[in-house]
């Protein structure tokens, strides 16, 4: 059966604070002060189930041979006799690719005291080296493949399992084969050489350094107070800094032998291939592993700690203002059942109804915070959790706190609405009957990640389909008495425990936090009130609008539409996802339409969707919409503004009245922006405390010398905007400018016409002012001897960089800005060579280059990663010494082919969804030189040569023509 937390997910879809959120939020009145409640009931504990327990699952047993709930018969699934088990499943979605994943239970939760980190040091050994396979190799290798480093050759470590990936874009002989046996080698073959190992270390303390953020911080002081002395708290998978530098290979190896056993892991196969053939193969490959020595033993999380209500303050510079209330007690380690997919879904249910009324809350004129959310599960095996969280408004924990309490004990006090528990049914159906519709064109990494999901808490896999049918059946006559028992019982255990997050102190600390709970306490509260009833007020735009031509573009299977009123549609029928359509309105000329010497307001471009529509609110038109698939999204390329949405066949025309009405009378709410500029008054003491949160504030402005249609806001200019400086941006262009629409997906021209003939079509004629004069011409920085410098706040031993050289615009040369992609590759790969795995300087060398299609004579190749800075000079060096090789010499045959086949292979997997085809065809009415590049674009990588290459680094990569920021830790200025 799916999985409780997968079903959490699919009944979250949309419960974000995200403007695109389709789900009803019914506002909820406070009670004032003196007003009469009933006194709050004493809290039941849920009577508890009984069943197969994980523990129970012997060496190579699925959980499904213990469980009531029948898998998924898609699936082949199988035991080898050395206890090692497998997962099968031909898809064809896309077509002639596969995804493999190695799963193990190991992680760090199984590390002795010594070992802290080493389970994550041993993930990055699996690709330094083995028995068959020379140290530095097994990239190359896959590159060879065409699997892309990162991209498609990835790996994961947590507390309680370490995952290894590879989605091959080829399912033939060679790249399966070669596939498995890398794995084969990863999973008992690994060196773990000293001095393989020595060189690693610079390699994981850099990725220790990249994720060490205020959140981060924030996030195990969380679980360090809910878990206090239990044992995740103590085994965070980075590890722990001396650790890492210091110990030997051979405790890495120590762990890698108890672990890494057959029984102990899955491998998992799903892909456009025969499934016997791919039997075969596993057994011939992994059929003679063996483990070494004993098995090591599983882990004692510790008992949960029986308290009261606790508080704790966590103090972060950078961190924003956050309020968390929870509520622990011991988890009951069953496997998945029907029983407990019965208690899962029931409050699964009931949480989606508390995350509405929290999200209303939240929607307020004056919210008490900017954004909340309720959830519960199971963490690590050793919690079971149920927590109230709130983005509390700067300096405001008490009102947030103050809010998350009132709806907690509302919710243990008076439940849940039966109108509210219909609209949660409705709402989470659709979704499911979405996915049935779906489940023939299920994507072969996506089957891949759900099996791995299921493997580390004893759950059965299920199909979407077997999914709507445990549902249906389980929510037949289902009353809001039976939702609010379960709801009410999921408040049992100990705690609250209160944590509140503070970049600053609060006066009085811990002590200060219990005090303002226990205050809280006398505070009644009222039932929740019923929603008001609302209509649908958008679904006629006027007279249907008349198709004045169609063109086909027969080699892309596109049609071109236009309307009498000058809309202009482009449809694009696709078999690649069933049951899905995309949707792209663009309206004016988007970076175009702006002066360069103002500040730019989009970045509170979220509060236009927020503030809903003139003649209905956000929270109300989600609520006459209950049932339906639709969103909305409003954002900005350099060349229009965009409205976008993702729907199914059957609501496409809601989907399209709903773009149509926020294109035609967005409803501009002060409330709205007003929760989106509270949100962003601590973006500067956030972003400024990592070093990427200082290249993400900086480098547009500094990339486009300053035009502010790129830059930052300064704390300044985001405490003075206004609404209306926001609705002068947008307004105009979405309102009156030219519209041009593209739909993609499984819909027909015919009914994609009807749809927007219906809305769009049906518009006025617009006049479609041009853009502003010598908007094209985007600034770029001049090469400089002397880099660019900044700093941040965080740790002392953080530094970064971005390198840059000026290239062109991609219309140019187009064959010229192939030249330059298939170089950007090249300098990809020798930064990995050499500042990762002979360096160790660093975790995460990129390099990319960008072309712009608007923009004339701007593109640039850049290097960036994050390196300690002592050792900028010495990188800096590197990247030079790296650039100029590459003028001097043309690059070997095989380097090429390592560049080129991923970047190809990456495009090809990219053609077969939707989404591709939805940025592709964007402007192509009015530019058909995007078709033609679309067109060539295989061809046009496939002929670089070296000598290209080469060429193409004697022309733009100078020492001379480079640009270079730095950003530096505040203490090293």
């Amino acid at each position: 059966m799916i999985s409780a937390s997968r079903l959490a997910l699919v009944a979250a879809a949309g419960l974000s604070v995200a403007a695109c959120s389709h789900v009803p939020k019914p506002s909820l009145p406070f009670v004032k002060k003196g007003e009469a409640s009933a006194p709050a009931p004493k809290i039941p504990e849920a009577p508890p189930l009984s069943g197969p327990k994980i523990t129970d699952l012997k060496t190579g047993q699925w959980a499904q041979e213990l469980s009531d709930v029948a898998v998924d018969p898609s699936w082949r699934f199988g035991t080898l006799s050395n206890g090692m088990r497998y997962a099968i499943r031909k898809n064809a979605t896309p077509p002639g690719q596969a995804s493999l994943r190695m799963w193990f239970d190991a992680g760090s939760l199984m590390e002795a005291d010594d070992q802290q980190g080493l389970a994550h040091f041993l993930e990055h050994m699996a690709f330094n080296g083995s028995k068959n396979v020379p140290e530095g190799e097994m990239i190359k290798i896959l590159e060879r493949h065409g699997l892309a480093f990162g991209a498609d050759t990835n790996a994961s470590t947590s507390f309680d399992e370490t995952t290894y990936q590879l989605d091959l874009p080829k399912s033939d002989d060679a790249t399966v084969d070669t596939s498995l046996m890398l794995l084969r080698e990863a999973a008992g073959e690994l060196t773990i050489a000293p001095d393989a190992v020595d060189r690693e270390r610079g390699v994981v303390m850099s990725e220790q350094r990249t994720r060490d953020t205020p959140g981060y911080r924030v996030a195990i002081g969380t679980l360090s107070a809910q878990m206090e002395g239990q044992l995740p708290p103590k085994r965070i998978p980075i590890g722990k800094t001396e650790i890492l530098k210091t110990a030997p290979a051979q405790r890495i190896r120590d762990f890698y032998e108890a672990y890494y056993r057959p029984e102990r892991a899955v491998l998992v196969a799903v892909g456009d291939f025969d499934v016997d053939a791919m039997e075969a193969k596993i057994k011939t490959k992994f059929g003679d592993w063996a483990g070494k020595g004993a098995n090591g033993k599983n882990p004692d999380v510790g008992p949960v700690a029986k308290r009261g209500p606790t508080a704790k303050l966590l103090v972060e510079a950078g961190a924003p203002w956050s309020v968390q209330m929870t509520w622990m007690r011991k988890p009951d380690g069953l496997l998945e059942t029907k029983a407990v997919d019965e208690r899962d879904m029931l409050e699964n249910l009931a949480f989606a109804v508390l995350n509405r009324r929290l999200q209303a809350i939240g929607r307020s004129a004056e919210p008490p915070f900017i954004a909340g959310g309720a959830f519960k599960g199971d963490q690590y095996g050793a919690v079971r959790v149920t927590t109230f969280g709130a983005t509390a408004q700067p300096s405001n924990w008490r009102e947030a706190m103050t809010s998350l309490d009132a709806e907690q004990r509302r919710a243990v006090q008076y439940g849940v609405r039966q109108d509210e528990l219909d609209r949660e049914i409705a709402s989470l159906r659709a979704a499911l009957v979405a996915a049935v519709a779906g489940e023939a064109t299920q994507r072969t990494p996506a089957l891949a990640n759900q099996l791995v999901g299921t493997l580390g808490d004893g759950e059965v896999i299920t199909s979407p389909s077997q999914n709507l049918a445990f549902f249906d059946q389980l929510v037949k006559g289902l009353t809001a008495e039976r939702v609010s028992a379960v709801l009410k019982s999921s408040f049992a255990g100990s705690g609250p425990l209160i944590t509140i997050a503070s970049p600053t102190a609060i006066e009085g600390g811990d002590q200060a936090v219990l005090k303002a709970y226990d205050e809280l306490k006398s505070q009644p509260v009222t039932p929740p009130a019923a929603p008001g009833v609302t209509v649908w007020p958008y679904s006629t735009f006027g007279p249907t609008g008349k198709v004045a031509e169609q063109k086909d573009v027969t080699d892309l299977d596109t049609v071109f539409v236009r309307f009498e009123n000058g809309v202009k549609l482009t449809v694009k029928p696709t078999k690649f996802r069933d049951d899905q359509v995309l949707v792209k309105v663009r309206a004016g000329h988007g970076l175009l339409d702006m002066p360069s010497d103002k500040q730019s307001s989009l970045w509170s471009a979220s509060a236009f969707i927020e503030g809903g529509l003139k003649q209905i609110s956000s929270q109300d038109m989600e609520r006459v919409l209950t049932g339906k698939i639709w969103n909305a999204n409003l954002g900005v390329e350099d060349d229009a503004f965009v409205l976008s949405g993702r729907t199914r066949p059957e609501d496409l025309s809601t989907e399209l009245q709903v773009l149509a009405a926020f294109a035609t009378e967005p409803g501009w709410r002060p409330e709205a922006f007003s929760r989106v500029k509270t949100a962003y008054g601590t973006a500067h003491d956030q972003l400024q405390s990592t070093t990427g949160g200082v290249i993400s504030r900086d480098l547009g402005g500094l990339m486009h010398n300053g035009d502010q249609r790129w830059t930052f806001p300064s704390r300044e200019q985001i405490a003075g905007a206004s609404l209306g400086e926001l609705r002068t941006v947008v307004d105009n262009p979405l309102t009156k400018g030219d519209l041009e629409i593209i739909v993609v997906g499984d819909t027909t021209v015919d009914k994609a016409i009807t749809a927007v003939a219906d809305t769009f079509g049906a518009l006025p004629k617009r006049p479609g002012d041009p853009a502003l004069a010598g908007a094209e011409k985007a600034p770029f920085p001049a090469p400089a001897a002397e880099p660019v410098l900044r700093t941040h706040k965080g740790r002392p031993d953080q530094a970064a960089l971005f390198m840059a050289w000026r290239t062109d615009d991609l219309f140019s040369n187009l064959q010229r800005s192939r030249d330059v992609s298939i170089l950007g590759q090249v300098v990809q790969l020798r930064l990995i060579d050499e500042l990762r795995e002979k360096q160790g300087a660093t975790y995460s060398p990129n390099a990319s280059s960008t072309a712009s299609v608007t923009f004339k004579n701007w593109g640039y190749l850049g290097v960036s990663m994050e390196v300690p800075p002592e050792k900028l000079d010495g990188v800096v060096a590197s990247i030079r010494k790296i650039a100029a090789d590459l003028r001097d010499k043309p690059i070997t045959e095989d380097e090429l082919e390592r560049a080129k086949k991923p970047r190809i292979d990456s495009i090809e997997k990219a053609r077969v969804t939707n989404e591709y085809w939805l940025g592709t065809l964007s402007g192509a009415q009015d530019d058909p030189r995007l078709l033609d590049a679309t067109r060539s674009v295989i061809a046009g990588l496939t002929r670089v040569t070296p000598a290209d290459v080469q060429k193409a680094a004697r022309t733009y990569l100078g020492d001379d023509k480079s640009w270079l920021l730095l950003v530096k830790p505040e203490a090293a200025k």
